[in-house]
């Protein structure tokens, strides 16, 4: 299979706002343990825009970079010691072997972590499991451990990891899950994907909301996604003995009320709430086999028609900077990809 000695990537030169160059570098070769993959999509995540701003990540990012983790693709190329996945199958991978994305034509990806894409399942559909299907399924019933009759309520349900999350709990037998969205035109979309209910969590009604599909009990788990003030917000949500997954910060911003949320979980009326804080790098560095596990069990649901792929909106290289924008400015519903080769 042919390669380029060049590429086309969308280049982040310095810490900041949604500045993107694209423009044309030598394709890398593989080393050790990798594989060279022809992007053919690539999901964009709220991690690619904290990297992006330069905030708090579990790792360093070092400038000029090339954003992107979630990519499907054909491998190309093998490195020394590799003897599978073979040329030409098509993978999942997290991009990044070399410290550079997936918003590029070709991306190195470590071998022991690719996994084949069935047949039936487009690249830019599969773009969207490795990240935010895999976040979702972790989180609902490996992290919240969501069991039969209780309920759930999914920040940002309409969006990317959501659309996962709400079906996801739906298929656990969850009694009520409720979808929180930022406008009232996402309502439709989290109802079409099984929530119970919506609410829009820009109202200031909407707490009230919940406690009344609650029968004033409140939510046994909330699935946390915007950080700031709303973490405080929803955790005032919750029932006795309900638990927190904080697994982004949308908002980027943090709670400047921590010490209140730590007194409210210690001290409050109705103590005995959890709150846990998920990254997905660290299930993928520290518990492989379980991350891989997950990613399997979920495309597995989505060939079988259990869970749906949320809509998808594609950008080409030329258009992550309008990609970003909507992202931050939380106007997206489902799923954004860069296709790079368009």
């Amino acid at each position: 299979m042919s390669i380029l000695e060049t590429m086309q990537v969308a280049l982040v030169r310095r810490p900041g706002g949604p500045s993107f160059e694209v423009t044309t570098v030598p394709t890398p070769e593989p080393g050790p343990g990798q594989i060279l993959v022809r992007v053919r999509a690539c999901g964009v995540n709220f991690s690619d825009v904290k990297r992006r701003r330069g905030d708090v990540y579990p790792f360093p990012t070092t400038f000029p970079y090339v954003p992107g983790g979630e990519i499907a693709g054909e491998v190309v190329a093998r490195g020394p010691g590799v003897d599978a996945p073979a040329i030409g199958t098509k993978v999942f991978a997290l991009a990044g072997a070399d410290g550079s994305g997936g918003y590029a034509q070709y991306a190195l990806a470590y071998a022991r972590g690719a996994v084949p894409i069935p047949d039936g399942l487009t690249m830019e559909a599969a773009s969207t499991l490795l990240i935010a299907g895999t976040t979702a399924k972790l989180v609902v019933d490996d992290v919240a451990r969501v069991k039969p009759g209780e309920t759930v309520f999914v920040s940002a349900g309409a969006g990317g990891v959501g659309s996962f999350a709400v079906q996801l709990a739906r298929h656990a037998d969850a009694r009520t899950v409720i979808a929180g969205v930022g406008h009232a035109s996402k309502r439709r979309q989290a109802l079409d994907l099984g929530a119970h209910a919506a609410v829009v969590t820009t109202s200031r009604t909407w707490q009230d909301e919940v406690r009344e599909l609650t029968g004033g009990r409140g939510i046994d788990i909330a699935l946390e996604s915007i950080g700031g003030d709303a973490v405080d917000a929803t955790l005032q949500c919750l029932a006795p003995f309900g638990r927190m997954v904080v697994y982004g910060s949308a908002s980027g911003l943090s709670s400047p009320h921590s010490a209140a949320v730590l007194d409210r979980l210690v001290y409050a009326p109705a103590p005995n709430q959890s709150l846990c804080a998920f990254n997905l790098g660290g299930w993928f560095a520290e518990r492989p086999a379980a991350a891989v596990a997950a990613l399997t069990q979920l495309v597995t649901m989505v060939m079988s028609g259990q869970v749906r792929i949320p809509p998808i909106a594609t950008f080409t290289l030329g258009e992550v900077r309008t990609a970003h924008e909507r992202l931050e400015g939380r106007e997206t519903s489902g799923k954004l990809v860069v296709t790079p080769w368009a």
